[in-house]
């Protein structure tokens, strides 16, 4: 028993885009990046949020009564959640009849998780599954990611880091010998395009990535293909280049940009900045797979 805790806000059984198999998806809460493209805008805070579906509210105005600081007062477009004077005590959340309010966010501990995370050993062994750990970004919480590896691999449960690799280098080195699989995201070689659009430069994502090339661990390269970023045959061979000099034996994953996360940034009251960009071509895509492949890397693009 242990009593490590962390804060997530999500945790996704019967995945099978986290990893090979039927999985269990363990989302972190907090990011040091904020990529403009995030689909999970909730996982960037660390602390707990409150989010509000419109399409969901009827108006009743409880949450205006029931709400302590007076954080939520009536607009002409319906309620409006003043998020500085917001504490996410959650009384809005139980006055709320439609379910229009929730939080997001929840601490946990290591226990608490893996138990989840048991209740599908079947799965996994049938399917060749297991835990995956996503974000956000895990290695915030170090000591509760390896404390969840190490219990899931010493249980005979298939481990996957999904990392920005935007850390501590020595916490990513700790997590390793529990660490069945590798997903690391690499966005872009050049390191003032990689600030303007996540808000960092890549210098330790790219220090992180040669320390998990040089590990024995199976690495899986995940590219986000987004438009006016790195959307581009010499940003695709770049990247590309890194990983067959690295990491030769890698698996590259591009995967194209979409909205699916848009209607959370309305939730948390935040401006979604990329609501005109398109979606790669299928034209593009492939392009970009062949730019891959002829490196000598296997490469897939997601649907």
């Amino acid at each position: 028993m242990t009593s490590v805790k962390g804060t997530v806000f999500n945790i996704q059984r019967y995945s099978i885009d986290d990893g090979p198999g039927i999985r269990t998806t363990v989302f972190f809460k907090g990011c040091p990046l904020s990529c403009v493209w995030c689909s999970n805008p909730e996982s960037q805070n660390l602390d707990p949020e409150l989010m509000h579906r419109g399409s969901l509210c009827k108006r009743c105005f409880r949450c205006v009564e029931t709400c302590p600081v007076g954080a939520i007062t009536v607009g002409p477009d319906g309620i409006v959640i003043d998020r500085d004077a917001c504490t996410v005590c959650g009384d809005c959340v139980e006055a709320c009849p439609h379910d229009a309010l929730r939080i997001t966010g929840k601490e946990m501990t290591v226990d608490e998780v893996v138990a989840m995370v048991e209740r599908d050993s079947d799965f996994y062994r049938d399917s060749g599954g297991g835990l995956t750990l996503s974000g956000g970004e895990v290695l915030l919480q170090p000591e509760f990611a390896r404390e969840l590896l190490k219990r899931c691999q010493e249980a005979g449960i298939h481990t996957c880091l999904d990392t920005s690799g935007q850390g501590d280098t020595e916490a990513l080195l700790r997590l390793l010998p529990y660490v069945d699989l590798c997903y690391f995201d690499i966005k872009h070689l050049d390191p003032r395009a990689h600030r303007a659009e996540t808000g960092r430069s890549n210098e330790k994502i790219l220090t992180n990535f040669i320390e998990v090339a040089k590990s024995a661990v199976p690495l899986v390269v995940r590219v986000p293909v987004i438009p006016g970023f790195n959307d581009t045959s010499d940003a695709i061979a770049d990247i590309a280049e890194l990983v067959a000099v690295n990491a030769p034996r890698a698996a590259v994953h591009l995967l194209p940009y979409h909205r699916y996360g848009q209607q959370k940034y309305a939730m948390l009251g935040l401006d979604y900045e990329l609501s005109a960009a398109e979606t790669p071509s299928p034209e593009f895509m492939n392009a970009a797979r062949n730019i891959v492949e002829a490196r000598g890397l296997h490469c897939e693009v997601a649907v």
